[in-house]
């Protein structure tokens, strides 16, 4: 499911599998309701859609921001809440959240796209440790990559310095985790080191590497426009 419909049935066609697309803009509470409701009974629910946005905080546009909130947590909000209620019912299931990297830390620069990401991480968890108590077969795991070779960057307005991984080998890695029962899924070496770095550095220095790591996205765009 996406916006666009041209790609979907582009996509449609590349892949070996019976697929059935649907073109929805989940920005919207009403359409995320109704896409359930035409769609109830399924086994895993991946909740991908979401974007960023770079820039000094009094600088960035409202709307933009606004919209990035009711993309990044309100829809996976719903989706998650509708569709795990289904799967409780049948005692299967797996919920995979995409966050990222930045789930883990406050971002200056990307102040409120690092925000809706902490939200999915802290959210995914709980959820997860609810059913674990309840003795459920339903899990939910959360991803969380750093760049991926997707068009991210491009409507958030960033260049990373880091060269991303293949988003088929992200997706890959996230299945095979996810059906393993890994809770936090962190695709990549560097990330992994970043994660526990991140852990172990106190706050002040968390936020000032990664204001600087942001400050150098900037830098990168001047020079490329």
């Amino acid at each position: 499911m996406a916006r666009r419909r041209e790609l979907l049935e582009q996509l449609k066609e590349e892949l070996a599998t019976n697929v059935k697309i649907e073109c929805v803009d989940l920005e919207k509470k009403e359409n995320c309701i109704e896409l359930f409701e035409r769609n109830t009974d399924i086994d895993i629910l991946i909740n991908n859609a979401g974007f960023g946005e770079f820039g000094k905080f009094d600088e960035t546009n409202l709307e933009k921001e606004l919209s990035m909130i009711d993309t990044n947590i309100k829809a996976l909000h719903i989706l998650s809440k509708l569709y795990l209620t289904e799967m409780k019912k049948k005692n299967y299931g797996h919920i995979l959240n995409v966050a990222s990297i930045a789930g883990f830390m406050a971002g200056p620069l990307m102040a409120t796209y690092y925000a809706t990401k902490n939200y999915v991480v802290s959210f995914s968890k709980a959820i997860d440790k609810e059913l674990k108590k309840d003795k459920s077969n339903v899990t939910v795991n959360v991803l969380c990559p750093g760049p991926v070779n997707t068009n991210f960057d491009n409507v958030a307005n960033v260049k990373f310095r880091l060269k991303g991984l293949s988003s088929q080998y992200v997706a890959q890695y996230a299945i095979n985790q996810m059906l393993k029962h890994k809770k936090v899924i962190i695709p990549g070496k560097m990330m992994k080191l970043i994660y526990i770095g991140n852990k172990l550095a106190p706050s002040f220095l968390s936020l000032e590497i990664a204001y600087y790591s942001q400050k150098r996205k900037e830098r990168r765009n001047e020079k490329s426009e």
